[in-house]
């Protein structure tokens, strides 16, 4: 029984993780072009440098890694569980 959770674990973080992959690869391609083009533009480039932009995009990148990765994760352990529930009733 241990071995089959700790499989199941794995496979839900597994799950989270290519999740939250998909999810920050579209979030930075997203932000990075209008970032991009405001740094073309005069207030951008007076204000915006390159360190600025890539600090927004990555920024922007991480965050919807770590919220899809674990909406995900979670939202199989709460399957998980109901289905557990459900087997011992």
């Amino acid at each position: 029984m241990a071995s089959f959770d700790q499989a199941m674990a794995k496979q839900q973080s597994r799950d989270g993780v290519v999740a939250g992959t998909k999810a920050a690869g579209l979030a930075a391609i997203v932000t990075a072009i209008p970032t991009v083009a405001i740094g073309r533009m005069p207030w951008g480039r007076a204000n915006l440098n390159y360190t600025a932009q890539a600090l927004v995009i990555s920024t922007v990148a991480g965050a919807a890694y770590f919220i899809v990765a674990d909406k995900t994760i979670l939202a199989s352990a709460r399957r998980n569980s109901f289905k557990n529930n459900e087997a011992r009733n």
